[in-house]
Order: C-alpha cells, then structure tokens, then sequence
C-alpha cells in the first residue's frame, strides 16, 4: 500500500507541474519495468497509437518473456500523457522453487494491461504506471493481477 502511495504521489505531481509541448512521439524506447516480475523493456510504435512492448521479467528461481500490442490514448487534454490498454501473451519458467507446487514448472498465459504513461518534455524520458492482469495456464488456470511502474529511455 506505502508503495502504490508513493506511486500515485509521483504521477500526480508529473501531471500538475507538466508543460504543454508539440513535440513528436517517440518512435521507440528501451528501458525497466518494475513488478513483480522486474526487468528490462523495448517498446516500438507500429502507428501514432499502436505499440509492441517487449519485456524479459526476472523473479526469484525464474524468467518471463512477455509480449504486449498496445493502444495510446491522449487524456486529460495534457500533451504527452496518454492512457493505454491492450493484450498479450506469456511465457518462461520457474526452478528450485521452496514451494513444491511452483518447482520447475513452465509459466505460460494471457496477458491484458492498462496503464497510463507521460513523457517528459524537452527530455527523453518517459515513465508509465500500469495494471497488468494475467491468467496463468502453467500450473493450472490462475489469475493474477501485478501493478508496475516503467522507466523508459525514448528515442526521437
């Protein structure tokens, strides 16, 4: 709760004390994703709305490799803060677990998520927060829905 706290703080304050730019959108970006599955992150724009965000999540005795098409939205009429929603797919594995059930077990599932992401202006930065719920089929249908937080490196 302290952490989704601080969270809502930061892109609150981003949203406030943000300027109104005219700049392009960024037509990809690499950077981390925060959740708990933690790691590395590229997204690319296919379109001015649509993106592929790809993400090699790291966790304790594991790896996920997530894949995600995404729908950008401008919101709030504030330049460089968009929504976004979409879909897609997982898959990795878990070893040496301590919990038997979860011991070798192969992670593979749905994807959706939302979330919404702001660009800095006049710096390369942008920072998203987002839901991303998922149905796990691995090791038997659960669902499960992960809060994160995304710190990107935008490229013009």
């Amino acid at each position: 709760m302290k952490k989704s706290t601080i969270l809502l703080v930061l892109l609150t304050s981003f949203l406030l004390f943000s300027k109104h730019t005219h700049a392009q959108d960024y037509p990809y970006a690499v950077g981390l994703k925060f959740s708990d599955e933690s790691g590395p992150s590229f997204k690319y724009f296919i379109d001015k709305t649509d993106a592929l965000e790809a993400i090699l999540g790291f966790r304790s005795h594991g790896a996920v490799f997530t894949g995600l098409w995404e729908r950008h939205v401008p919101i709030l009429d504030v330049d460089k803060l968009k929504i976004y929603y979409g879909f897609g797919a997982h898959i990795g594995a878990v070893g040496d677990n301590p919990n038997p059930k979860y011991d070798n077990t192969l992670l593979l599932g749905a994807d959706g998520v939302v979330g919404v992401e702001y660009v800095i202006p006049e710096a390369p930065i942008a920072i998203s927060l987002d839901l991303d719920p998922r149905l796990e089929f691995g090791h038997g249908p659960r669902f499960l829905l992960a809060p994160g937080l995304g710190l990107k490196y935008t490229f013009k």
